[in-house]
């Protein structure tokens, strides 16, 4: 079953090295992110996953949990920590999901459903699918999703963006323009009359094009 933005995330019970959850659970109120790899012991994935643990502090200050899912048990993930610990100085300081049945990146949409074998036996190249960002929200729905190829390291600079600018947009009616970034100006919707702009932002708009209305970023 393929994935959507605003589909309802796929819950399900998995061993991690911070001990069993329940994912919906272990959201809880607050945001997730999701970000899978194709195997332990991989180069790419060994940088960006001490990317992220030296990033995570970010994610918490926006109520915004970081899960990690490999395909592979999580004795590995535990010995392949001490390597990312080595290579970028930061312990990793989130759970990493045992992907070893494969079940997480199917339910995910990351592996064909008819995926089979031992974890161990299978390849970084048999999961290379298996390389995606889901940005969730606190309503378990699915609010962004991004996948490389395994050539390409992730730019989690980019996910926190994204992040901001989903937050922003699902409190205020407005959108973020090409390269936005947090606190720059930002667009009201085409669905909000003129009239509801007004009451919104009574300081009024810049106007370039009359389906353009720019403002500053509301607090």
């Amino acid at each position: 079953m393929s994935l959507h933005i605003g589909d309802e995330t796929p819950n399900f019970t998995a061993e991690t090295t911070e001990g069993t959850i329940d994912f919906h659970d272990w959201i809880g109120d607050g945001w997730a992110i999701l970000f899978s790899h194709p195997k332990d012991f991989t180069p790419v994935c060994t940088t960006e996953l001490g990317y992220m643990a030296g990033l995570k502090p970010e994610f918490e200050k926006r109520n915004t949990k970081v899960i990690g899912l490999s395909v592979d048990t999580v004795e590995n993930h535990v010995a392949w920590s001490k390597d990312i610990e080595d290579v970028h100085g930061h312990p990793v300081n989130y759970p990493i999901i045992d992907g070893s049945s494969l079940e997480v990146a199917k339910a995910y949409d990351m592996l064909h459903p008819n995926a089979s074998g031992e974890a161990k036996d299978r390849t970084a190249v048999d999961n290379s699918t298996v390389r995606s960002v889901f940005i969730i929200g606190p309503d378990k729905k699915i609010k962004a999703m991004l996948t490389y190829p395994m050539s390409t390291g992730r730019n989690f600079d980019e996910v926190l963006r994204l992040l901001d600018s989903i937050r922003l947009t699902a409190a205020h009616k407005v959108a973020t323009p090409v390269n936005w970034k947090d606190g720059e100006n930002v667009i009201i919707l085409p669905a909000v009359t003129n009239e509801e702009a007004e009451e919104k932002f009574p300081d009024g708009w810049d106007s370039p094009k009359p389906y353009i209305r720019i403002v500053p970023q509301p607090k």
